[in-house]
């Protein structure tokens, strides 16, 4: 046996022994990476099948955003009103059995508004306390997901009558079943603005009491941590009009997801409750922004989706990282 043999063996060996999917079933497998798995079918179906049960206990984080609460079908499919919570609560001893005992449930929900009225439904904020009360779950930190370039809606309230500003923001809970979950901030420092750049080179700052009280010490502040800690305040836009996915899906003559989160806000959370090689489920996959976020950041990653199209589609995402496909 030749030495590149050898090694080539090797490598194969040591991939088996870490990858979590090298002997799980491919029952309803879509397609596959070296770092993850889409399948297809409903979430719920499969998370109660045990077709999963060898991920029983080792899912790090789910990060998903679920069909939103809305008083009308739409085509990718969601459920309406009051039997909104129920299906989504009903998920949840289906994903505490996945996590590990330190992993991380991040929902992002959208808002929803009366039909035919200008204002909003309350339905999201009670599917959320739901969701988190009846599954004895912790709520580690809400965030907002700010969107500047969303369009302007309700179309009716605020283009139209002029009656309301544009709503341009969605809800995003961090929940967990322990109230520390593994999680570091230092992941996801963002580049000091100006002023802090200046303070830290000259080496000063206006320490001393504030109105509040509070005493601050040029110590607490004049440390260079490598970066800024963000807020829980996201600000991503989604505006990219030519992508590699949405390119495979044009030339494909595929239909394009019509609710695609930015990667930037998948990678956030991927970076901030993961380390590398743990791994990140989705459970509504979509077009598999999460999936691809964490193969870039070297995680191990399963999604479901139920539609077939948004799975061929989702594809357009990894190019020639794909091994097998049943589309």
């Amino acid at each position: 046996m030749q030495v590149t043999d050898i090694l080539n063996q090797a490598d194969e060996q040591l991939q088996n022994q870490t990858n979590p999917f090298s002997d799980s079933p491919d029952t309803n497998l879509a397609y596959e990476t070296q770092k993850g798995r889409m399948l297809w079918g409903k979430s719920d179906d499969i998370l109660a099948s045990g077709e999963l049960d060898y991920l029983e206990n080792k899912v790090n984080l789910i990060f998903t955003s679920p069909p939103f609460i809305l008083n009308r079908k739409k085509k990718y499919g969601n459920e309406t009103g009051e039997a909104y919570i129920k299906w989504l609560c009903d998920f949840g001893p289906l994903f505490k059995k996945m996590l590990t005992p330190n992993g991380s449930i991040v929902i992002e929900l959208g808002n929803a508004w009366e039909p035919g009225q200008p204002v909003m439904s309350t339905l999201v904020m009670k599917a959320l306390l739901e969701f988190q009360e009846k599954n004895g779950l912790y709520l580690c930190q809400e965030f907002i997901w700010n969107n500047p370039a969303k369009l302007p809606s309700p179309a009716q309230w605020v283009n139209i009558e002029r009656s309301r500003v544009k709503d341009s923001f969605t809800k995003i809970w961090w929940l967990s079943p322990v109230t520390k979950p593994k999680a570091c901030n230092l992941n996801v420092l963002q580049e000091y603005s100006n002023s802090m750049k200046n303070l830290l080179k000259r080496g000063s700052y206006n320490a001393g009491k504030r109105p509040s009280e509070h005493d601050i010490s040029e110590t607490s502040f004049l440390k260079n941590n490598g970066g800024a800690i963000p807020s829980n305040v996201l600000t991503y836009s989604n505006t990219a009009s030519s992508d590699e996915y949405m390119n495979y899906c044009k030339l494909n003559k595929i239909a394009l997801h019509p609710a695609r989160m930015p990667a930037d806000l998948a990678r956030f959370f991927i970076k901030l409750l993961t380390d590398p090689n743990d791994i990140v489920l989705d459970p509504f996959g979509g077009s598999n922004t999460t999936g691809a976020s964490a193969e870039e950041l070297n995680r191990f990653w399963l999604s479901i989706e139920a539609n077939d199209q948004y799975i061929k589609g989702s594809q357009g995402r990894f190019k020639d990282k794909l091994i097998s496909s049943n589309f």
